[in-house]
């Protein structure tokens, strides 16, 4: 047991002798020696949470951001420093921190054009990785990160997985409310509305779109855009796709809660069998929600038929109706009974063919047609 414990102990020190020699090199090598210590620091960062702790101590940050901000640099170094930097922020928000205060983000705009594709990559992973910092009392100024995230955005020849990382910072950055007023005037919603209909972007733009509709700014901006509720109907009704369906339900119920001229228009685009499909198959918080926007729909359609049939019999006086005939009084229950089953078996049939149920359809069949019509969610 001695003989184990002093290995260990060797063990230690050599690492450490290691790691001290690999800093030494960071901060007074060549460009090669320090892409070189640059590498053997993202080792080290990539054992424990100590380390990565003990290493930012040892000041290994700010010479690793000085390296990725270095224009002049080979991109291969560069690449390594974003590497290092990844490691040493990992888990740890005091490292995320020192990476901004080291002057990451406020000289982000001035090497815009300075980086190739696979360093771009990297940088944008992160800056996701700090940009979680925007849920704590740690300030990031995101007027200086926008730009780069937008660059990448309108990238057309940006694959898909860069801009799912720039979608998932701009939602970290989102959920400071203060934020939504620059995001909203650098024209990114519409953007975000693009986004959303593409499956592997969906999620990442759907919840920034539900943190910016928090704000009226954002609210007004969503509202007005040419592309709702059209998008939003045409998400909802994806298969396979829950977190999607919950977060559309969710920037729905929002917009549509003080707007009866979206409500009409959302009705008028479809909407209801599509909530009522969501409410019998989508997610729990899916169908909340769905079930909630229902409820809307026959309320106002009830108030609707209030308002209509009441302030009509004043008007013309029809004060003393004469009542119907038992046998008239019975044909009308069967007329109508008859359109309530048809159109339930209508959306039925659409539900059934829509969610591809070949078991369970008898059961939700049956429930559906023994409920009366007061017992629909609308």
């Amino acid at each position: 047991m001695p003989c184990k414990e002093n290995n260990i102990r060797i063990s230690l020190k050599m690492a450490t002798a290691a790691m001290k020699r690999s800093v030494k090199q960071l901060h007074f090598g060549g460009s090669d020696e320090k892409a070189a210590a640059a590498a053997e620091i993202k080792r080290f960062a990539g054992s424990d949470l100590r380390t990565r702790r003990s290493l930012a101590e040892l000041g290994v940050i700010p010479p690793l951001v000085s390296m990725l901000l270095d224009s002049s640099a080979e991109s291969i170094g560069r690449r390594i420093a974003i590497e290092a930097l990844l490691e040493l922020a990992n888990g740890t928000f005091t490292n995320k921190a020192l990476v901004v205060e080291s002057g990451l983000v406020a000289k982000l705009p001035l090497i815009l054009n300075t980086l190739d594709s696979s360093t771009q990559e990297e940088l944008a992973t992160l800056l996701l990785s700090i940009s979680s910092l925007a849920k704590t009392q740690f300030s990031i100024p995101p007027h200086e990160i926008l730009p780069f995230l937008i660059n990448i955005l309108n990238d057309h020849d940006a694959g898909d997985e860069i801009k799912v990382k720039c979608l998932a910072t701009l939602y970290n950055l989102s959920t400071k409310i203060e934020t939504t007023k620059l995001i909203v005037s650098s024209g990114l919603v519409h953007g975000l509305l693009s986004f959303s209909l593409n499956r592997r972007t969906s999620t990442e733009a759907l919840a920034t779109l539900a943190n910016l509709v928090l704000s009226s700014v954002g609210k007004k901006a969503i509202e007005e855009d040419s592309m709702v509720p059209e998008v939003f109907i045409e998400i909802l009704a994806w298969e396979g796709m829950p977190q999607s369906q919950e977060l559309v339900a969710y920037i729905l119920m929002v917009i549509a809660h003080q707007s009866m001229k979206l409500r009409k228009k959302m009705i008028a685009l479809g909407i209801v069998p599509l909530l009522l499909e969501v409410a019998l198959l989508g997610s729990p918080l899916a169908q909340k929600r769905s079930l909630k926007m229902l409820q809307w729909f026959k309320d106002e359609r009830q108030a609707k038929l209030g308002a209509h049939s009441g302030p009509q019999s004043e008007i013309f006086g029809i004060s003393n109706v004469l009542p119907l005939k038992e046998e008239r009084r019975e044909e009308c229950k069967r007329a109508i009974r008859k359109m309530v089953k048809q159109s339930l078996d209508q959306n039925l049939e659409s539900i059934m063919r829509r969610a591809n149920v070949s078991e369970g359809g008898s059961r939700i069949k049956a429930l559906v047609f023994n409920s009366s019509s007061k017992s629909l969610p609308y």
